[in-house]
């Protein structure tokens, strides 16, 4: 297991590296460059200089999340294969650089959403919250307004700014697609995508659904285990894989996270790690990376990650802002940190036999 901490970059991301590198165990950074659009060719000196300044905290990029997937390539468009040809070139720049490893989605239009960004706990820390209810009662143009507005001035991951200003556009071009044509367009995507990760020594992991159903009609793919496992089998290769994110997946109760975790065994190339706490349908918060503080036993999840052998990146997830912090919402330093230490803490328990 690889240990990471997900950083937006010099002018996005107010944690400094040198902080990062004083949490315990710690190897590296999951980043990207967040002020590419989808669809861009990244260029290799950006790249260099990204990694550069990575490296002189004497930390490694241990994955890009994300190389976001262009919306053309998603409904099919007839342009698709020109934003494919630019993630290809991308993915050459990256793999020279030895970066290994992307993560990204094939959500539509949002790439997770959420009712509050902001919720107060009993505790005084604040979570993000979804429910189904208050989401049903938003119209769909005005999410963008509403997340924007709880996000203490930061540019929130999914949600630019140019891309939401054509929300409408957007709700429009998916609208002849259903869920069976945006699995068929993912597979496109990963037959022209996968012989070329190959070549390059590079990984892919899809990343599941925010929340794990439809949201707003929109159609949804990567949300249960029979639904990940047809996207590992549509290019049978290690280059295909997922990045098992317990929080989206545990979204929905009905989710066995670590029956799937097994059920993926070999193909899961990113993991990441948080809880959640279920209040009922289609209602849930984030919560604490401890068990008790949550509806998910983290143990059993790491046991399953431990047992099937995997070796790939793992970071904590969203976490709640405590201790006064104030930052991107979900993602301080203080809560993810003591998520890092607590991870950590069960992955030496397993390494040592605590539990069999």
């Amino acid at each position: 297991m690889h240990m990471g901490f997900r950083w937006f970059g010099t002018g996005f991301d107010k944690i400094p590296l040198g902080y990062i590198r004083q949490i315990p165990g710690i190897e590296g950074v999951v980043t990207t460059l967040y002020d590419k659009q989808a669809g861009d060719t990244w260029e290799p000196e950006r790249i260099q200089t990204l990694k550069d300044e990575v490296g002189r905290h004497g930390l490694k990029i241990l994955a890009i999340e994300s190389v976001n997937i262009h919306d053309s390539i998603k409904v099919g468009s007839p342009d698709r294969d020109q934003y494919i040809d630019n993630y290809l070139k991308t993915i050459a720049m990256l793999a020279e650089q030895d970066i290994g490893l992307i993560c990204y989605n094939f959500m539509p239009v949002f790439d997770w959403t959420r009712s509050d960004l902001a919720k107060v706990r009993s505790d005084g820390a604040t979570v993000f919250s979804y429910d189904q209810e208050l989401i049903d009662q938003v119209d769909p143009a005005e999410m963008f307004s509403k997340m924007d507005g709880s996000a203490n001035g930061y540019l929130l991951p999914g949600w630019e700014p140019a891309r939401m200003a054509r929300i409408k556009d957007l709700f429009a071009m998916y609208e002849p697609v259903d869920q069976e044509g945006l699995f068929n367009n993912l597979e496109y995507f990963l037959k022209a995508v996968i012989p070329v990760c190959e070549e390059k020594g590079l990984k892919m992991a899809i990343h599941p659904d925010d929340p794990a159903w439809p949201v707003f009609g929109l159609p949804r793919i990567a949300s249960t285990k029979a639904n990940l496992l047809r996207i590992i089998n549509m290019v049978d290769s290690p280059a295909n894989g997922v990045t098992v994110c317990t929080g989206s997946l545990g979204s929905n109760p009905e989710n066995d996270i670590p029956g799937i975790i097994r059920s993926l065994k070999g193909r899961i190339n990113f993991a990441h790690v948080r809880n959640v706490k279920h209040h009922g349908p289609g209602k849930f918060d984030e919560a604490a990376h401890l068990s008790t503080d949550g509806s998910l036993d983290m143990f059993e999840i790491m046991k399953a990650l431990y047992e099937t052998g995997f070796n790939g990146v793992v970071r904590p997830d969203h976490g709640r802002d405590i201790w006064g912090e104030k930052g991107m919402p979900g993602y301080g330093l203080y809560d993810r940190a003591l998520g890092i230490a607590y991870l950590n803490g069960l992955w030496e328990a397993l390494s040592k036999g605590v539990g069999k």
